[in-house]
């Protein structure tokens, strides 16, 4: 996508004298923006309603009371393209504790109940946010139960996967009926590349799937892919210990995340998805 000046006209910013595409994921269109006041960042989603960035911006203002994330400039509509302008963050290296530290923060901002405000359909897997007293009525209805039912659509599963999720998710039903579960703030999707440090060094938190949830659920991510040593973790534990048993319920919240890539990637997951099941 190419936008033309009299698109950048229109943003809340003072002249924009270039619009330099850079590495966004794979749903936004991503800008660099300069301009005399200094670089912005810029997400641009084309043909599409506003309110495509709704959640993203409430889980922005969400985090925001306990951890630095990129401050919201402005979102709206130009020419019909969805846009939404953030702080641009210059990046430096800064300390895993603290970053631990950091996401012990938010998981202790709490919620009266699980779930959140705006539901997240924006992306390749939509996902339902409506309130819920029960933390595993939440997580199985409404996070690994779509997710199972997409793969049987998608032709992804077996009798051999479904008997085996049977089994994990009453044992999910199980283990959670003696736990005292917080319904924590959660960035939602804590992978490597969701966090980075500014040039400062400030632990900082980017692209949320925000929800009130299990703690536990948003660390989950972070032993799947890598990003996170030893440090992050004593961190964490320094300013918000974890509850005994921790590291066996694991499999049960990297299961989701696994089940997930498993629908978008296809059975390149299958594997790690049957090792997380046979775990459970």
């Amino acid at each position: 996508m190419q936008l033309s000046a009299n698109w950048l006209a229109q943003l809340p910013l003072p002249t924009v004298t270039a619009a330099t595409p850079v590495s966004g994921g794979d749903i936004n269109q991503a800008f660099r923006l300069t301009t005399a006041e200094g670089p912005y960042f810029l997400l641009v989603q084309p043909q599409t309603p506003a309110s495509f960035y709704t959640h993203e911006v409430a889980g922005l203002h969400a985090l925001s009371q306990a951890v630095n994330v990129p401050d919201v400039i402005g979102t709206g509509t130009i020419d019909g393209d969805a846009y939404l302008l953030l702080e641009f963050l210059e990046t430096g290296t800064g300390s895993q504790y603290q970053l631990g530290q950091a996401v012990a923060r938010v998981h202790q901002v709490t919620a009266p109940k699980f779930g959140f405000d705006q539901d997240n359909l924006v992306a390749k897997l939509p996902k339902h946010n409506q309130w819920q007293s029960d933390w595993t009525t939440f997580y199985l209805q409404q996070r690994l139960d779509p997710l199972v039912q997409r793969a049987q659509a998608h032709h992804l599963w077996n009798a051999h996967r479904e008997r085996e999720y049977q089994r994990v998710r009453q044992a999910i039903i199980t283990e959670n009926q003696g736990r005292k579960i917080v319904p924590a703030l959660l960035h939602g999707d804590l992978w490597a590349g969701n966090y980075l440090f500014t040039a400062e060094g400030t632990p900082t938190l980017i692209d949320p799937d925000t929800l009130y949830g299990d703690r536990e659920f948003d660390l989950a991510m972070t032993t799947i892919f890598g990003g996170f040593d030893g440090d992050f973790y004593k961190g964490y534990q320094d300013a918000y210990p974890l509850d005994t048993g921790y590291a066996d319920r694991l499999p049960h919240y990297q299961l989701y995340y696994l089940l997930a890539h498993l629908n978008l990637f296809g059975e390149t997951y299958g594997e790690a998805v049957d090792v997380t099941l046979s775990r459970g």
